[in-house]
């Protein structure tokens, strides 16, 4: 009986055993698909938010924050506050904008076609008296018209004049930067116009010209282009040894596609520099793949303070404490932005942090390089090194799901500690690397119309010609004023003043 009672107690005690194994593994596995659904819930709430989502980080906060309380010269923040029991008209009339942004300027020197409208002879007398009609004035009215762009040819004659035993004398006809092309330099500038700064691909650059009469095919385009471009590559390093004589630079790269055999990604790595605080040189290098070795040879000499994202390449020079590596702290933001689930409170915490050093940044940038870095030093400094010690401790203390975007967020943080108060001490480094980021956009929209090169040399000579355009826009030069004076004189410039052609210096002698 004994022995049936201890055997009966046994097999309790091991369905027990089961019973509580197979619970703790139901638990785990229950703990672990509800990590799984709230990882999809983020990517599905990411995804959602790029196709419909505002693409804007900007941050709302409470007014009575002490966020809004930073004591800024000049910035007063005014509330509206509505009271209880208010109505509000559900439709309000917006008053059109007078300040005189919405009107059409003119230049000066502008051609006027005159078109008059008089009422018909026979209406010229009075009905009653048979009186002529007098002349008391005029209505003017003035509308901006158009036409189609006007082409003319240029016929160069030239004397020949017999030399007795000798030969034929004449004159020479002027450099050309492409020799026997049958296109003026004018016309040249006009298409890199419309492909690098207008981002018109050439076949329809082609159809356009087509409409007005011109036949010029689309192949015969594109070899001008990749010649002119090539052509100009001399400018294009010149620009880059000027950046690298900065003391600041930002760097970032995009995809583009390229033609060779087959349907290629390669990229297009933009580099600006400069000691403004919108650096007007902007140059683009093309390669075929995104490799290390490509920004590591352009940077191997440099040892100023480099802006950009958290690729490895900078990391590893960072490390290696060739350069001093001042990581984004717009994509610091971005992390946490995007980081929805977790802790909320800790995560709105954190970007309210970060805005206060933006808006610090844009009152440092009102004043001398001395009294910016005063500022970063008093009022940003602290800003940050409470960053680190409650994030770090969050990311240590903290009960936080594995892959979840905002412990992605924390342990991004984390990995830049040592690099982000290095802007803190150069007066001209930026918090950010919106200067590259904004270089990039041009490319961003111009892929969505050229769609890719057509080459490697393609690439190469487009990464040439983008650098002088968007260094010409970001100086405010018109691009094709610029490109057709300097292909008319680069075959003739002296080689060791090639920096005389660049955008800035050229706008410097013009005026």
């Amino acid at each position: 009986m004994k022995m049936q009672q201890s055997h009966s107690n046994q097999n309790l005690e091991k369905q027990v055993l089961i019973l509580t194994t197979e619970n703790t593994l139901y638990k785990t596995e229950l703990a672990s698909l509800q990590n799984k659904v709230t990882e999809l819930q983020e990517q599905l709430e990411w995804f959602q938010n790029q196709l419909f989502g505002r693409k804007s980080e900007k941050i709302i906060i409470d007014p009575k924050n002490q966020y809004y309380q930073l004591a800024f010269d000049g910035f007063e923040v005014d509330t509206l506050e509505v009271q209880e029991g208010t109505t509000i008209p559900s439709h309000k009339r917006i008053k059109p904008n007078r300040n005189g942004k919405d009107k059409i300027t003119l230049p000066p020197n502008i051609p006027v076609e005159t078109i008059i409208l008089d009422i018909p002879e026979d209406q010229k007398f009075c009905k009653e008296t048979g009186e002529p009609l007098v002349k008391i004035g005029e209505e003017i009215t003035h509308k901006l018209a158009h036409k189609p762009g006007s082409h003319f040819i240029k016929e160069f004659i030239r004397p020949k004049y017999a030399l007795p035993d000798e030969g034929i004398l004449t004159a020479e006809l002027p450099d050309s930067i492409i020799p026997r092309c049958r296109a003026d330099e004018s016309f040249l500038a006009e298409i890199l116009t419309r492909k690098f700064a207008d981002h018109t691909p050439l076949y329809r650059i082609s159809e356009i010209l087509t409409r007005q009469g011109i036949g010029v095919s689309r192949k015969l385009l594109s070899q001008w282009v990749v010649r002119l471009g090539l052509a100009l590559k001399p400018l294009r390093d010149e620009m880059l040894k000027q950046i690298l004589e900065s003391k600041n630079i930002f760097v970032d790269e995009t995809t583009v596609r390229f033609i060779e055999k087959k349907s290629k990604q390669g990229y297009l790595w933009t580099i600006c520099g400069g000691m403004a605080s919108d650096p007007p040189y902007r140059i683009y290098n093309f390669t075929e793949n995104r490799k290390h070795k490509h920004i590591l040879h352009v940077l191997k000499n440099y040892k100023g303070v480099v802006h950009s994202d958290k690729y490895g390449a900078y990391l590893k020079l960072a490390q290696n404490k060739e350069i001093i590596w001042s990581p984004c702290w717009s994509h610091v933001r971005r992390k946490f932005f995007e980081a929805k689930s977790g802790d909320t409170s800790f995560r709105e915490w954190v970007l309210e942090e970060i805005q206060k050093l933006f808006k610090l940044e844009e009152k440092a940038w009102l004043l001398s390089a001395e009294e910016r870095l005063e500022i970063r030093k008093k009022e940003e400094e602290p800003i940050i090194d409470e960053l680190i010690e409650k994030i770090r401790d969050k990311l240590t203390n903290g009960k936080i799901l594995l892959k979840s975007k905002f412990k992605e967020s924390l342990g991004y943080f984390c990995s830049l500690i040592p690099y982000l108060k290095n802007y803190i001490k150069h007066p001209y480094a930026r918090l950010d690397n919106n200067v590259a980021e904004r270089a990039i956009r041009p490319i961003a929209i111009g892929r969505k119309n050229w769609l890719f090169f057509g080459s490697v040399n393609g690439g190469e000579a487009g990464a040439v010609v983008l650098s002088l355009v968007q260094t010409c826009r970001g100086l405010r030069i018109n691009p094709r004023e610029y490109l057709e004076d300097i292909l008319r004189r680069i075959m003739g410039h002296n080689s060791q003043k090639l920096y005389e052609l660049l955008p800035d210096q050229w706008l410097l002698n013009k005026s």
